[in-house]
């Protein structure tokens, strides 16, 4: 199966500001950026983002983003994985972020991705140990959602609808999952 490249936004190495040009180093592999003075090879790899999905008061919790990208549309409590960090706790971090609730994650629901998309999306079932809800400045709204009520058309990604889809199927059995989810 072929392997979509995403679009080249690196000029230059970091190495030695020479220019990077694309070049086929592996046959079967997409090409790479490969610097013309010194041979350095620049490896374009999703970054790590985790999330958490849960229910409180009675309902599955989305965070309405109030920042780029997919402004105006709900998401999971979630973020970048700082360097240093787990990626488990980022999801603790990013939730209490977003939400201002604590949660004990439960175990990893899935690892989510797609060939055009510039992030890897770690995903943990949760549950809420604490806190106080509050809003986090990257969030315009905090919303619950009782499963069979989830926003699908107004989610923002493609891989937390699948995250949602999976979560509503494995901790809501008899809920129907629409077809387009």
């Amino acid at each position: 199966m072929a392997r979509e490249t995403p679009a080249i936004t690196a000029r230059y190495c970091p190495q030695c500001a020479g220019t990077l040009m694309p070049r086929l180093l592996r046959e079967g592999e997409p090409p790479r950026l490969c610097c013309v003075q010194c041979g350095f090879v620049l490896y374009l790899n999703p970054k790590a983002v985790s999330a958490a999905v849960f229910s409180h008061d009675s309902g599955i919790v989305l965070v309405r983003r109030a920042i780029e990208p997919a402004k105006g549309h709900w998401a999971l409590p979630g973020g970048f994985v700082d360097l240093g960090e787990t990626a488990a706790a980022a999801a603790i971090r990013e939730t209490m972020e977003e939400t201002g609730l604590q949660i004990g994650l439960t175990g990893i629901l899935d690892v989510y991705s797609s060939g055009t998309n510039e992030v890897l999306l770690i995903v943990y079932a949760a549950d809420v140990l604490g806190g106080a809800e509050r809003l986090g400045a990257e969030c315009s709204e905090i919303g619950r959602f009782a499963p069979e009520l989830l926003p699908w058309d107004e989610v923002g990604f493609e891989t937390t609808r699948a995250a949602l889809r999976d979560y509503v199927r494995r901790f809501f059995p008899r809920v129907r999952v629409p077809r387009f989810a």
